[in-house]
């Protein structure tokens, strides 16, 4: 890959908007967005600070099962990277008030027939 496959701004600008997308639906609670946003495939993963959730089917059952209340977070050292037309990598920190960890979330996405999804994604808690 060379370098002007690299962040290509038409590129940049859709993932960036489909993640922001993603967290804005992460915050307001709002299951069938976040669900549109995973790539509706057993081989999606979530691996998260207290879960590890392997396939579509066991990512919705967290979601559904999820508290409503207390996903309000602030970003931080947000990061999108392009490769390409059809790949990204999304990273960042969060902090959410009252609490004194910080977190952190990758996520990996891919340009599908029905456009950017999440294949994968982590996220962990710092001390």
């Amino acid at each position: 890959m060379t370098p002007e496959h690299i962040d290509r701004p038409a590129i940049l600008a859709e993932v960036t908007a489909a993640f922001y997308r993603y967290e804005q639906a992460l915050i307001g609670n709002d299951v069938e967005v976040l669900d549109e946003l995973f790539w509706h495939d057993k081989r999606t993963v979530r691996l998260g600070a207290g879960e590890n959730l392997y396939g579509i089917d066991e990512i919705r059952a967290f979601r559904a099962a999820r508290p409503s209340k207390g996903l309000d977070r602030e970003l931080r050292n947000t990061v999108i990277t392009t490769f390409g037309d059809d790949y990204a990598v999304c990273s960042t920190e969060f902090t959410r008030e009252g609490v004194e960890k910080i977190g952190r979330q990758q996520q990996t996405w891919v340009r599908l027939p029905c456009g950017w999804r999440i294949v994968a994604a982590q996220v962990s808690l710092m001390s």
